[in-house]
């Protein structure tokens, strides 16, 4: 058994039987990947247009995967997310294309991967088992996300306006989002708690 294998049994899909096979596992596996890329891109689409950054569900969707995944299948849904993106597939909120990854909005983008793994490392280290160890968590993938993003923007609009347009319209609903999704890990894991 290899350290990922060991750490990623923390997060809340490790908690399941992998099937036995090689075979099976990475048809699993893969149906786990197409099932997150294909709620993101749902919850990117869910929205409240705003200027250069509309409001979606995709900071909400991103973290529960991540804290669910694992760092190690959080970070493929998400680079396979973003690829599919990149070849001109409509998952992100405005459409897709190359064009997005050169946009003042791509920090974003990256944003999302970077704070995918990063969640899903600590929620493989346990740190998602418990209400508030779940929220520090979200709060931590928000903060990779807002870092990115709008320091990706400030290159293009300025720090003081990116911070305007980017961060301070979706704090408190990024704070909402990581409470509702720290809610439904910390009941997850408690109810499998009970179950044992």
């Amino acid at each position: 058994m290899t350290h990922g294998t060991t750490t990623q049994s923390n997060a809340l899909l490790g908690h399941f039987a992998s099937p036995a096979s090689p075979n099976a596992a990475l048809l699993h596996n893969a149906l786990i990947v197409l099932t997150g890329t294909l709620l993101i891109a749902v919850s990117a689409r869910v929205q409240v247009p705003m200027w250069p950054v509309p409001m979606t569900m995709q900071t909400f969707a991103v973290l529960l995967l991540a804290m669910s995944m694992g760092a190690r299948l959080a970070g493929v849904t998400l680079g396979f997310y973003l690829f599919q993106g990149a070849i001109g597939l409509p998952v992100f909120a405005t459409g897709g294309g190359i064009a997005y990854f050169a946009s003042p909005t791509a920090g974003f983008l990256v944003g999302f991967l970077t704070a995918s793994v990063a969640v899903g490392w600590l929620a493989d280290r346990g740190y998602a088992k418990t209400l508030p160890g779940a929220f520090a968590t979200a709060l931590v993938g928000c903060v990779i996300i807002y870092t990115m993003g709008a320091g990706y923007l400030a290159l293009h609009l300025g720090l003081a306006p990116a911070l305007q347009v980017a961060v301070l319209p979706f704090v408190l609903s990024d704070i909402l989002k990581s409470a509702t999704v720290a809610v439904l890990l910390a009941s997850a894991h408690g109810a499998l708690a009970r179950r044992r």
